[in-house]
This record gives structure tokens, C-alpha cells and sequence, in this order.
């Protein structure tokens, strides 16, 4: 019997991958010498490969003409980047490189904006789209924007109140482009009905007439529509989302200036080697609903937004641990003790049981065995023990069968990937954190001026200093 590591991911799953392979018995990720990086910054680090981020807005872009060139389709495509994902300003500034717009949460997103601006990174023809239930603050912020001569600035309406923000605050001679967000009705086995964000589909055509339709300093340019559960290939999805295609139809005989619909985020990304989702599929379909509604009701297509976040930066992200300590708790429970904490640098593990793609870097030639994996804080939480495709963790022994645990060997290096979105915002960069476990160093792999690949430290390790400085001693 066959029982290597490599040996139950041969047989398991299609391997090697596009973006994962194993040279010398040890796991390159896009390429990417995992080894090499371990050697230059040690164990644990946080790792973002910028290429990955192109080459996923460069898929769905072209996904997405195709899918309107194969349609005949008269509408454009708009790629906006999600900045809730990751705000780093060297992950603005990679998706801006390929021609994105962007979608904000907040009013202190507005800031980011001016930044952008002043480095030249943006101009003021850039989309930008503005999401979320606005504080006075973030109405006030999205309307110096536009005042100060942003041409394509959208706030999303989430309630019928926040027009009163832009009718006090904004002075431009110029009609004000509005969205406004329908409130989808989750599914039934959701923890609520419909989505606090948004207006009901019912009054939104009432809301138009009585507040938009003669009102000559707005214009009513998007509908936005967006589940929790995100984009998938399920009757309750399209039957939504056919639903906003025909209150769209329903406005646009109304309101003529009324031309894009925004489909908000919602690509899944790959969290197994087992990972199947047809993209393609999903964007033609997109593209097909929306074309044969609009012919069935006789009313021009719309351009089509998407907000994708996970989907642009979730694959360029990682985290590398090494195994610090090895465990037997009872007769079958193994622990492998890595050298951080789940709950401070992967908090979706934690908070809401994400499942992350999780790979060994060496150690393929050997035996595997059945792990939990446990973090460095005293929480009862802070353990990983299943992957997404199985209810266990499978990784390999430390040691060969017959070689002295004592003997002078390399650990165990684990990986787990794509993990690009959210953790960082989620667990909060720096600051304190959970048995002040301090937030790992931050590794960065992306080219140079001349086109060659480099890698450099973003942030150190989290020093003792800085926590004791922000906790008062």
C-alpha cells in the first residue's frame, strides 16, 4: 500500500496544479519557491504573490467580453475592486495597474480615494462606487468627492433617507449619478429573511417617482444586487436575480437614463485541491439572463458591474507555519502545535469555520497520519482539524519510520492558502492580539521596474514594545 503524502494527494485529487506543484519534495505556489522564502524570513509569515491579483481580474475581464461578444450583447463590462478585501495601498495600487474601478464600505475608503488621486494612480474618470449604510460622515466625505470634480462617483442609495445627505451636500451643476440597492431576499435556511441593506424591491418604483424621477439633480444610472451567499449555479440565485433583471425593466421604461446593473460580488475561490466551479458557465449565463429579460420586456441591455474582492485577492494571499511541537493527547488524537495562533492570523478559521486550502511545504516522501492542528493562545477554539473536502486533517509524520525523533532534522512547514481576503481586516493588522501571540511578519513577492521577480519585507514581526507601548506600560 501506497502511503506517502504524495501518494494520498495523487489519489485524491488531480495533481499537479496550475498554481500548486512539488519540486524536490518540496510545494511551489504559482512557481513561487515556498523553501527559499522560509530560509530568507523564517517561520510564521504572512506571504502575498501581487502577479496572482492580474492574471484573476485579466480571467474575469476576459470571461466577461467574451461572454458579451458570444451573447451579441450591447452592454459594457466594469471590473470594480472591493476595498473592504484589503485595503494595503500595494494592493490598490496592483489591481489598479489593470485597468479596475473600485467599490467602497466607508467614509475613511474616501481617503484612500484622495490618496490614490494624488499619487496618479486614478483619475477622476475612475468608477467609483459607493456601497454600505453611509454615516454623516461618509455621506459628507462621497459628496466633497464629487463637488471636488470626481465625474463617476456613485453612491449606492441603502435607504430612502441618505438622498437628503447628497441634496444638502452636494453642489455641482451637473446631475448626481445614483445606484440604489434592492434588499435580496435570502434563502429560507438563512438566519434572516432579507438583507439589512438595500431598499424593499416594492418601493423602489414608488421611491423613484417620488423622489428621483423630476428631481433634476439626480439621475438614477444602476440597480445593485448582491447575496450573502454569493454567485451560484442553484434555482434560488437565478430566480432572484431574474427578479432585479425585471424591476430593472420595469424602471428603465420609466427612467431612460437608468443603464447598468451591478451584481455586486460574490466568485467563489478555490479552498481545495478538489475545487470545481464553471466560471465561464456562470458569466454566460449572467450575460444570457439579463439580455433575454431585457428583449422580453423590450428595453435596452445595461452595462454590468461586478465587485469582486475574494475573487481578486483571496488566491494571492498565504500563510507558512512551522510545526513547533508534536502532541499525543489520548490514543488517537495527535496535535501538531504550530507557531502562531488560527484565531490571530486566519480569524474566518475561528469565527465563522472558513475552510482554507492547506498543503505541507516538505516532507511529501513521508508517511501521513491523521493531525489536529493546534495554535499557540490558551482558547479552547484555537485548533484547524477539518479541511474543506474531508471532516480531518491529514499531513505528514515528522519522521520517517525508524529515524530518531532527536535527529537533527528540518520541521514540518505548513501552508495554508489563499487566504488574501479579509484576515487582516478581520483580525486586525498590528494592535493586540489574543495571549498577545504578535502578528507575523508580512512577505511580499511581486516584479520590479524591469520586470523581475523579487521579494521583500512589508512588516516585521510585531515587537513586545509596540504592544506593551499600546496597552499603557
Amino acid at each position: 500500500m501506497n502511503n506517502t503524502y504524495t501518494d494520498l494527494v495523487n489519489q485524491t485529487f488531480e495533481f499537479p496544479q496550475e498554481d500548486f506543484q512539488v519540486k524536490d519534495n518540496y510545494l511551489q505556489f504559482n512557481g513561487l519557491d515556498i523553501k527559499s522564502l522560509i530560509d530568507k524570513y523564517g517561520t510564521p509569515f504572512k506571504l502575498t504573490y501581487l502577479p496572482k491579483i492580474g492574471s484573476q481580474i485579466n480571467r474575469a475581464k476576459t470571461m466577461f467580453n467574451e461572454a458579451i461578444k458570444k451573447n451579441r450583447y450591447d452592454g459594457q463590462y466594469y471590473y470594480c475592486y472591493c476595498t473592504k478585501s484589503s485595503h494595503f495601498s500595494f494592493i490598490l495600487e496592483e489591481t489598479l495597474k489593470h485597468g479596475v474601478h473600485i467599490e467602497t464600505s466607508f467614509a475613511y475608503d474616501i481617503d484612500i480615494i484622495n490618496k490614490l488621486y494624488e499619487r496618479k494612480k486614478i483619475t477622476k474618470d475612475t468608477f467609483v462606487i459607493c456601497n454600505g449604510y453611509k454615516t454623516k460622515a461618509y455621506t459628507r466625505a462621497i459628496a466633497k468627492l464629487i463637488n471636488s470634480g470626481f465625474r463617476n462617483v456613485i453612491p449606492v442609495l441603502d435607504n430612502k433617507e441618505e438622498l437628503e445627505d447628497y441634496t444638502k451636500t452636494v453642489r455641482t451643476k451637473e446631475p448626481v449619478k445614483l445606484g440604489l440597492r434592492i434588499a435580496a431576499e435570502e434563502e429560507p435556511t438563512f438566519d434572516f429573511y432579507t438583507s439589512r441593506l438595500g431598499i424593499r424591491s416594492r418601493d423602489v418604483l414608488e421611491f423613484y417617482i417620488d423622489k428621483l424621477k423630476d428631481n433634476k439633480k439626480f439621475e438614477l444610472k444602476m440597480l445593485h444586487f448582491f447575496m450573502n451567499k454569493g454567485i451560484k449555479d442553484d434555482i434560488y440565485y437565478w430566480s432572484q436575480f431574474n427578479k432585479v433583471l425585471s424591476l430593472y425593466c420595469q424602471l428603465k421604461k420609466i427612467c431612460p437614463e437608468l443603464n447598468a446593473i451591478n451584481v455586486g460580488g460574490g466568485f467563489p475561490i478555490k479552498h481545495s485541491l478538489g475545487f470545481d466551479y464553471d466560471y465561464k458557465y456562470i458569466v454566460n449565463e449572467i450575460v444570457a439572463n439579463i439580455k433575454s429579460v431585457c428583449k422580453k420586456n423590450k428595453v435596452p441591455v445595461p452595462d454590468i458591474y461586478t465587485e469582486f474582492g475574494s475573487f481578486t485577492v483571496g488566491e494571492s494571499g498565504a500563510v507558512i507555519y512551522s510545526v513547533v511541537g508534536e502532541k499525543m493527547q489520548n490514543d488517537r488524537e495527535i496535535w501538531y502545535m504550530i507557531d502562531s495562533s488560527f484565531i490571530t492570523t486566519l480569524p474566518d478559521t475561528w469565527g465563522i469555520g472558513e475552510k482554507f486550502l492547506m498543503l505541507p511545504i516538505n516532507k511529501w516522501d513521508n508517511e501521513y497520519q491523521e493531525v489536529h492542528l493546534g495554535g499557540l493562545t490558551c482558547d479552547g477554539y484555537d485548533f484547524y482539524t477539518s479541511e474543506e473536502h474531508i471532516n480531518a486533517v491529514f499531513l505528514p509524520k515528522q519522521h520517517q519510520p525508524g529515524e530518531p525523533k532527536e535527529s537533527a532534522v528540518e520541521p514540518l512547514y505548513i501552508g495554508f492558502f489563499h487566504t488574501g481576503a479579509y484576515q487582516d481586516q478581520l483580525s486586525g493588522y498590528g494592535g493586540i492580539k489574543h495571549c498577545l501571540i504578535p502578528s507575523p511578519k508580512h512577505v511580499i513577492v511581486g516584479y520590479d521596474k524591469n520586470g523581475q521577480l523579487k521579494d521583500w519585507l512589508y512588516a516585521k514581526e510585531q515587537s513586545a514594545q509596540s504592544m506593551l507601548k499600546i496597552l499603557g506600560y
